[in-house]
Order: structure tokens, then sequence, then C-alpha cells
């Protein structure tokens, strides 16, 4: 019996339909639930489950959710539930634990605003969340870590329970579909002319536009090259109304008028990285392996970023792109500049980037490695049956032996 996977996720969950459709494609039955519109996972064929949490600080809400994601799992009985994103990965276990017959993955892919802020407000919650996440571990069978500081960090702080670990990088990039949608997209004139950006530089950035990914220290690196290169456009690509008290404000953008522009979200991001001669991501936060840089590698953009949890595990400084410090309006500036100026050493970057990606980060290594953890489990699952309290209260669902993963 091949298992029944269910993934559970967040508002950008409808970009894990590729690694949905991948499992499909080699037995597994899967289903997703997520706070995304259900529109694409309809259109993929996929079953899903709307429901709602809140990213930010919220007790009551969790409850809620948590009470929500409960009935969710007892209603569909999956035997593996796949959870990705800060918040799933606390309520998932916390839901699960009360459900027999079940083993859940937990994937963190970044360690969040808690841990990428120096806010007051986050330095007061972070003890809070590490008890939390003790607990959730207690209930979590696997844990998958999509780079090697987060694991450390993990395994540091004592938050993984008894649950193994694993290392698999990043959600993976469906290559064949990214360039799928470059073929069938538009040239890159056509688009440039279409966005009002006919002979000019483009530098592209794809991230929540936020302060945490660093939006505010693009801004000022932004009006530097302006003073120096008057040509060069900034585009900001994703989501800003959605994004609460940590979002840039519309009047922070537009005072870099003409030279920044804000897309919103977009659905055309293949064609907007092929049109780019440069992808930024200034991001301060902790993050798991960014989505945007492992696309705009396999779009052979040369890539500047910050030297953050994830970022590093993408980009090798100097060799197929530049890390800078995070907060260092000066150090992107410099090193946007050089790569804008010295067009041979970017495409050779790019190449590099497009390798690198397509050979390691490929959806087919990373749904491959994920799907050998879903049948390990599965497996110990029916060798060793779990038992359940009489009285319904507390059960005992991962008193058998752990499996035992293999890290590379």
């Amino acid at each position: 019996m091949t298992p029944h996977v269910l993934c559970i996720g967040g508002e950008d969950h409808a970009l894990r339909i590729p690694f949905l459709l991948a499992l499909q494609e080699r037995g597994f039955r899967v289903s997703a639930a997520a706070t995304a519109e259900p529109e694409p996972f309809a259109s993929a064929g996929i079953e899903y489950h709307p429901f709602h949490f809140d990213r930010f600080v919220a007790p009551l809400a969790d409850l809620a959710s948590r009470t929500a994601l409960m009935k969710l799992i007892a209603t569909v009985r999956p035997e593996i539930v796949q959870s990705f994103d800060t918040k799933p990965n606390l309520l998932v276990p916390l839901a699960a634990r009360g459900i027999p017959g079940v083993r859940v993955v937990c994937t963190i892919n970044g360690l969040a605003y808690l841990y990428s802020s120096r806010s007051p407000k986050a330095l007061f919650f972070r003890p809070i969340w590490r008890a939390i996440q003790r607990l959730a571990a207690a209930s979590t069978t696997a844990m998958v870590f999509q780079n090697v500081d987060d694991q450390g960090f993990f395994e540091r702080n004592k938050l993984m329970g008894a649950s193994p670990g694993q290392l698999i990088p990043g959600s993976g990039v469906d290559v064949g579909r990214f360039d799928r949608a470059v073929a069938e997209g538009p040239a890159p004139e056509e688009l440039r002319q279409k966005l009002g950006l006919a002979g000019q530089e483009v530098v592209v950035t794809v991230s929540r536009i936020t302060r945490q990914k660093g939006i505010p220290t693009l801004l000022e690196a932004a009006a530097a090259i302006h003073r120096l290169r008057p040509n060069v456009r900034f585009l900001l690509v994703g989501p800003r109304d959605s994004e609460g008290p940590l979002a840039v404000t519309q009047a922070e953008i537009d005072r870099h008028k003409p030279y920044v522009i804000s897309l919103g979200p977009r659905s055309d991001v293949p064609s907007l990285l092929n049109m780019a001669d440069l992808f930024v991501l200034p991001t301060e936060y902790r993050e798991g392996i960014p989505r945007a840089l492992l696309e705009a590698a396999v779009a052979s953009r040369p890539i500047v970023t910050t030297r953050m949890p994830g970022c590093r595990d993408v980009v090798r400084d100097g060799w197929n792109g530049y890390l800078v410090a995070p907060h260092s309006p000066e150090q992107l500036t410099g090193r946007i500049l050089e790569l804008l100026q010295d067009r041979e050493l970017a495409a050779s970057m790019g190449a590099r980037a497009a390798a690198l990606v397509r050979s390691e980060f490929n959806l087919e290594v990373i749904v491959e490695r994920y799907a050998s953890l879903y049948r390990q489990l599965a497996s110990g699952l029916r060798q060793a049956p779990v038992k359940t309290a009489l009285n319904g209260a507390d059960r005992n669902l991962h008193q058998d032996d752990p499996v035992r993963l293999v890290e590379e």
C-alpha cells in the first residue's frame, strides 16, 4: 500500500502543487489543506481542504485552528501528514496527537519572524515559541530541514524531541515546468515594452514586500544606484497588502518612483526573471531555501543576496552570485553595480547558478527523497500498530521505535 499524504501549508501552498503532482506520479494518494485559494488545486485535480490560521501572534485563533485541523485529520485519515511553514509546524503535530495511525512530518523551512526580528515583541515571544516547539516535537515523527543552519539550531536548543532529523534542501524547483512557462510566455523585449521598461536595465526582486525581507535596505540601495546609473529600474514582485504590520508601506515605495516599480503578486514570474538583468533578494530573514533564488538561478540570472541561512546554501559567494551582509545598503549597492557593469562576469555567474540548481535542487531529486521518507514511515506504521489509551485523552502514537533515517 502506498500511503495517503495530506500536505498542509499557508497562503502560498499552491506553489507546492508540482510537488504534490510528482508524488501522485509515484503512486501516492495526495490531498492538501491551506489558507490558499482552492482554484489552483481544483485545476490540478488535487483534493483540497481550506482552513484558516493567523500567521501572526494570535493565541485564540491558534486554538481554533488546532481544533479545525484535528477535525480535518480525523476525517481525512491520512497515513502521513506533512506540514510546511512556522504555524502549521506547531499546530499540526498538536492536532494530530490524539488521532491513531497518523505520522507527522514537519519541514522546517526557515525560522521566521521570531528568530529574524530584533524587535522587543519577537524577543518576548521566543521562549514561548521554544516551549511550544518542544511540545509539538514530542508528537512529530520526523523533522525535515531545508538547510544545515536550521538543523544545527534545533539540535543545539533541543527542539527536536525524539524525532529523527533529515536534510532535504528546499522544496525543489520544477525545471521542466519553468522552462515551458518561459517558452510559452512573451519574449523578453515584448514584456519589457509592455511594462514600460524598453531600453532600461532591470533588477528583479521576488519576495513578500516586508521589512524582514530587506525591502527597506533594497530601497536605499536603489536610490544610491539611481544617482549613479539612472537607467536602472527595480521591480518588486510579491504581496504587500497581506503582510500586516511587517509590510513596507506603499508611501515608502512611492518615494522611489520612477525607478522602483511594485507589481504586486504575479503569475508570470518565470517570464519576469527571464527578462531581468539581475536578481536581488536582500532578505534579513532566516530562510529555508528561498524558492525565488532557485527560480532565478534556473533562469540563469546572476544573483545578489544576503549571508542568511538558506541563501548561502544556494549562492556560493563570487562563484554563482554574491553574498552581502544583511542590513547593508552599501554592500548591496556595490555588488549590484559590479554585475550591471561587468556583463561577462554576470553571464558566467548566471550559468553556474543554473547548472547548480538544475542538478542539485531539481524537483525530481527532492520529491524522490520525500517519497523515500514517506515509504519508510508508512512501513513502520504497518509493522508496529499504534496503541491508544482507553479513555481517548492521551494516545501513545509514537511508542514504537522511530524510523532511522540516513542524513546526507
